[in-house]
C-alpha cells in the first residue's frame, strides 16, 4: 500500500528531529538547569540547547503521529507483552515519582522517559510500515556525519589551539583575553583561582591534551554509544546502495564513511565502546552462511588483532590503575545499596546523585548518574522498575533478533546491531538519559519490533 505524502513527510520530520537531538541535545536531562539558553545566532549555532526544548518538540510529532497511526487503523504487530511492558514501566517511574528526593531531577527524567516510549511507539506502529524507514535515516545520518566531522575537528584542531591559548592566557595574566570573556571563563570554571593566583583548570587543560573527542555530544563515551548505534546503519548503506554510481563515487562514499566513523571511535578512547564493537563483530561473523572453518578463522583474526590494537592503544590507562574502572564499581555497588534501602519506590527518577553523595566512599569521585542504565533503574525506581525495565528491553531485543535473523535485508540486520552494541554499553555507561541517544535507539527499537516478519522490505 502507497503512503499518503503526509505520512513519508512526517517520517522524514520525524528523522530530521532525531538528527536536530543528535546536534543539539546530546547531554544527560537531569543537566538541563547548567544549560543556558544561546543569546546569539552562533550560540544557536555552536552550542547545545536546553534539553526541555526537546520535550516541546517532541510532544507535537508524537501527537502527529498518533493521528497518523489511527487514521491507518495499525494494530500492534507482535505479543502485548511488548506493549504493555514500557507502559508499566513509564507508569511506575510516575508512582516512583511520588517519593522522590529531589522533584527538579524527577520532572526532567519522567519527560526522558515519556520520550523514550513515545519514539518507541511511532517506530512500531508508523515507520515499521512499507518502507518508511528510508525517510526516517536521511536527517539522522546527516547529524551523525556532522558530529564526527565536529568530533575529528576538536582532535585536529580546536582542542590543540585551545590548549595553547589557555597555557598562553595563564602566562601572560590573562591579558590576551577581554575581561568579559576572562569573567565568563571564571563562571564556566575555566579558570580557577589558587592561592590567589588565577589559573587555567588542570581538568581542561587534561582533556585538551588527551584529545578525547565527543562531537556534538556530552562527553567521548556517549560518541562511541552513538557510533555503535549508527555506523553499523551507515556502513551497510554505504556499501549497499551506490552500486548504480560511479567506481569512484562509490570508492569516495564508502570510504569516507569507513575513514570517519573508524577514526572517531578510535579518538573517543572508549574501552567498554571497543570490546563491544568486536562482540558484536563477532557475532555477525558467526552468522554468516559461510563455511565453519573460514568463519573460525575470521572471527579468530578479528579477536587476535582487534584485543591486541585494545592492549597497544590502552595500556598507559591500565597501568595508571584503570581509575575509571574503579570508579564505576564504587557507583555500582552504590545503587545496589540504594536498592537495599529503598527496594519499592526508589529514591525516585533521575536522583541517584543524592544519595550517592551521602554513601560514596570518601576517596571517590562525585557522580551524577550511575553508570548503568540497569542498575540505576533498581536504585531510583526500586526493584518493579528495574524489573520492568530490563524485561522489555530484553524481551524485545530477543524478539527483533528472531525476526532479523530470518530477514534477507542487510539495512534491519545493521539496524539490530546497532541496538544490541548500544543496549549492551548501558551496563557501563548512562545514554538512557540522553535525548540523542535514546529516543532514537527506542525509535529503531520499535522500528524493528513493528516489522512484519512475513512481509519483510527486500
Amino acid at each position: 500500500m502507497k503512503h499518503p505524502y503526509t505520512t513519508k513527510l512526517y517520517t522524514l520530520v520525524f528523522g530530521l528531529f532525531l538528527g536536530l537531538c543528535v546536534w543539539k541535545f546530546g547531554n544527560p536531562v537531569i543537566l538541563d538547569y547548567k544549560i543556558t539558553p544561546p543569546a546569539t545566532l552562533s550560540r544557536y549555532l555552536n552550542e547545545p540547547w536546553p534539553l526541555h526544548w526537546a520535550n516541546w518538540m517532541l510532544l507535537p510529532l508524537f501527537l502527529a503521529g498518533g493521528l497518523l497511526i489511527a487514521a491507518r487503523k495499525v494494530s500492534w504487530p507482535h505479543t502485548r507483552w511488548l506493549w504493555l511492558l514500557p507502559l508499566i514501566w513509564l507508569g511506575w517511574q510516575l508512582v516512583s515519582a511520588t517519593k522522590t528526593v529531589d522533584a527538579n531531577l524527577t520532572h526532567d527524567t519522567l519527560w526522558q522517559f515519556f520520550g523514550c516510549v513515545a519514539c518507541y511507539f511511532i517506530g512500531a506502529l508508523l515507520f515499521a510500515h512499507d518502507q518508511l524507514w528510508r525517510w526516517l535515516l536521511p536527517g539522522l545520518l546527516a547529524a551523525f556525519i556532522f558530529c564526527m566531522v565536529r568530533g575529528i575537528d576538536q582532535r585536529v584542531f580546536e582542542f590543540p589551539q585551545d590548549h595553547t591559548m589557555l597555557v598562553e592566557g595563564e602566562r601572560t595574566g590573562w591579558t590576551n583575553f577581554p575581561s568579559a570573556t576572562v569573567n565568563q571563563m571564571k563562571a564556566e570554571s575555566v579558570i580557577i583561582t589558587t592561592n590567589g593566583v588565577d589559573v587555567a583548570n588542570p581538568i581542561i587543560l587534561k582533556k585538551f591534551k588527551n584529545g578525547r573527542i565527543a562531537g556534538t555530544l556530552v562527553y567521548p563515551n556517549a560518541l562511541a554509544g552513538l557510533i555503535l548505534l549508527l555506523w553499523p546503519i551507515a556502513l551497510t548503506l554505504a556499501f549497499s546502495h551506490t552500486k548504480t554510481l560511479k567506481s569512484s563515487i562509490r570508492l569516495a562514499v564508502i570510504g569516507l564513511t569507513l575513514f570517519l566513523g573508524s577514526v572517531a571511535f578510535y579518538w573517543s578512547g572508549s574501552k567498554l565502546g571497543w570490546l563491544i564493537g568486536l562482540a558484536i563483530g563477532g557475532l555477525f561473523l558467526l552468522r554468516l552462511n559461510w563455511p565453519p572453518k573460514l568463519k573460525l578463522t575470521l572471527i579468530s583474526l578479528l579477536m587476535i588483532v582487534g584485543l591486541g590494537a585494545f592492549g597497544l592503544r590502552f595500556h598507559h590507562y591500565f597501568a595508571n590503575g584503570a581509575t575509571s574502572v574503579v570508579a564505576r564499581f564504587d557507583y555500582w555497588r552504590a545503587a545496589i545499596q540504594t536498592t537495599m534501602s529503598h527496594p519499592v519506590f526508589g529514591t525516585g527518577p533521575g536522583t541517584f546523585q543524592r544519595p550517592y553523595a551521602q554513601i560514596k566512599a570518601p576517596e571517590a569521585e562525585m557522580a551524577r548518574l550511575t553508570h548503568n542504565d540497569y542498575l540505576e533503574q533498581f536504585s531510583d525506581s526500586g526493584f518493579s522498575g528495574g524489573l520492568a525495565y530490563m524485561t522489555w528491553v530484553f524481551w524485545a531485543l530477543m524478539v527483533a533478533t528472531q525476526k532479523i535473523w530470518r530477514n534477507a535485508n542487510i539495512i534491519f540486520k545493521a539496524i539490530l546491531g546497532g541496538l544490541l552494541g548500544w543496549f549492551a554499553q548501558g551496563f557501563g555507561e548512562f545514554s538512557l538519559y540522553i535525548p540523542a541517544l535514546a529516543w532514537t535507539a527506542f525509535t529503531l527499537l520499535g522500528l524493528l519490533i513493528g516489522l512484519n516478519q512475513n512481509k519483510f522490505d527486500k
